[in-house]
């Protein structure tokens, strides 16, 4: 709950401050895009303060204090073991958009307001299967490092069931109200066109991207990353910039480069699936300690 409200509280600074930096409300300079990447930062920051405060006052189950602030570098070596391949996870993302910004600015611009739409709508649900996703890792991991094979088991088996149905029901909603979300922006009448259409063909990927984000929560717990980054590189950059590049060359280009983004998740799918079966062979089936 302290990390909730921190982060509730960071997030909604940022929404209350993005409207006042940008168009200089309440006696502020109007500072366009740089008030964007301004109010984002001060939303951070109160994030930060807030879960400082409730740090060394609220939380008893962690203590605090000067003396916890010596580097231990045994420690720290084995958090980034298990953490790189979450940061590169988290900045293919980035890098999958610039590229995409660039690829789609080469058809209109149009095409890359309708895709930044599209991806502030689709990290609602997204977001959702990240935290099923970091809810798998210590789930199994603990259970791992406890001997006990058939929580192990359990925990693969419904975290990817329910991240799929996450996912599932997000496809849906974005399926059935396509159209009513695009028109909260309101965008132009060929943008909004373009939006729609983005959410309608992208959001069928969200069928494979459940298998996709359970199986790199189960990676990281099985202490294999680099699985976890093969599937991240085939799903946000080997697959979906080359054919969202080759689609907008092509003659109905508004239409197909759309595509880029679920063919990319197939694929990572199908790697991802692979990559499970061999972890879980090599890891889980072979686990010297059995307990219920």
């Amino acid at each position: 709950m302290y990390s909730t409200t921190a982060q509730i509280c960071g997030a909604l600074t940022n929404i209350v401050m993005d409207p006042i930096m940008i168009y200089g409300l309440l006696g502020m300079p109007a500072m366009g895009v740089a008030g964007a990447a301004y109010a984002t930062v001060l939303g951070q920051f109160v994030s930060w303060i807030i879960a400082f405060i409730l740090q060394i006052t609220k939380n008893k189950e962690i203590a605090s204090g000067i003396s916890y602030l010596k580097p231990n570098l045994s420690l720290i070596r084995g958090i980034y073991s298990v953490g790189v391949s979450a940061i590169i996870m988290q900045a293919l993302m980035s890098f999958m958009t610039y590229g995409v910004n660039i690829i789609f600015g080469r058809v209109s611009a149009s095409a890359v307001s309708a895709y930044g739409i599209f991806y502030k709508i689709q990290q609602f649900v997204y977001f959702a299967g990240f935290g099923l996703r970091d809810s798998i890792t210590p789930l199994i991991a603990y259970n791992y490092g406890r001997g006990s094979y058939k929580r192990v088991k359990e925990g693969i088996k419904w975290g990817l069931i329910d991240t799929t149905v996450v996912m599932v029901i997000g496809l849906l909603i974005l399926q059935l109200f396509a159209h009513p979300l695009a028109k909260v922006f309101g965008l132009t009448s060929q943008t909004e066109e373009l939006c729609v259409l983005a959410m309608r063909i992208i959001s069928t990927g969200f069928i494979f991207a459940g298998v996709n984000i359970a199986s790199q929560g189960v990676f990281q717990a099985l202490m294999s990353g680099n699985n976890s980054l093969v599937v991240s590189f085939l799903r946000l950059l080997v697959i979906p910039l080359p054919l969202a590049y080759i689609f907008t060359c092509l003659p109905k280009a508004n239409f197909l480069m759309w595509w880029a983004f679920p063919i990319g998740e197939a694929v990572a799918c199908i790697a991802a699936v692979f990559l499970l079966k061999r972890i879980y062979r090599k890891r889980v089936l072979t686990m010297k300690i059995w307990k219920k």
